[in-house]
């Protein structure tokens, strides 16, 4: 069958969306990295009072993180933000896995996850919409390559035209995670309500606050 290709190249803002979270992720790779770690999304979110800085990160080996990890990765973020202080007044920081139904934000997320169901938003209309969803089919240099529900056509995206793309909440999605844990020995019910993450917060009060 055919494939359709939609061209043109731009960054995308799937890992840091702002100048702020683009800073603040320059700053907290380099952390994450020497804990083993990926830092998978960064966003800084909520107004000019009490905002919340929401990291998601996770290993390499076999993308999941534990929450002695995340409290390890909290505390040296935190020393470093402190640091340079790239945040003006008082925030909450947390720390967490990406969770079942996880953002795709970089292009080896679309190998890593191929066969399972996403939703894809881009930044420009392609043939009349901007919202795809369907089976993830990998990549094809630097387009993703997705079965789009009720089409035959396999059709591919440019990474960079993404402006958001995540995982769908479904029984394979469920499969695949409890198939992990069995496989890692974990029991099958992990005490957490379904899709949610194991998070370490910590505050950060300016002097004016203390």
């Amino acid at each position: 069958m055919a494939d359709r290709f939609f061209f043109c190249p731009k960054q995308t803002p799937l890992r840091a969306k702002t100048v702020e979270d683009r800073e603040i992720l320059e700053l907290v790779d380099p952390v994450a990295e020497t804990l083993g770690l990926e830092i998978v999304r960064v966003r800084l979110m909520g107004g000019t009072l009490r905002r919340r800085l929401q990291i998601m990160a996770e290993r390499p080996a076999d993308n999941d993180i534990s929450v002695e990890e995340c409290a390890r990765l909290s505390r040296a973020v935190s020393e470093v933000l402190d640091a340079a202080d790239p945040i003006a007044g008082e925030y909450l920081l947390e720390v967490s896995s990406p969770g079942v139904d996880r953002p795709l934000t970089r292009l080896k997320d679309f190998d890593i996850f191929e066969g399972l169901e996403a939703r894809l938003e881009t930044d420009r209309m392609i043939e009349g919409r901007k919202r795809f969803k369907g089976l993830l089919a990998g990549t094809d240099e630097e387009n993703i390559a997705i079965d789009l529900d009720g089409e035959d056509d396999t059709a591919l995206i440019p990474f960079d035209w993404l402006a958001d793309a995540k995982l769908v909440m479904n029984d394979a999605l469920l499969k695949r995670g409890a198939a992990i844990r069995a496989a890692r020995g974990e029991p099958e019910d992990d005490g957490l309500p379904s899709g949610s993450v194991e998070q370490h917060t910590n505050i950060k009060t300016t002097e004016d606050d203390a």
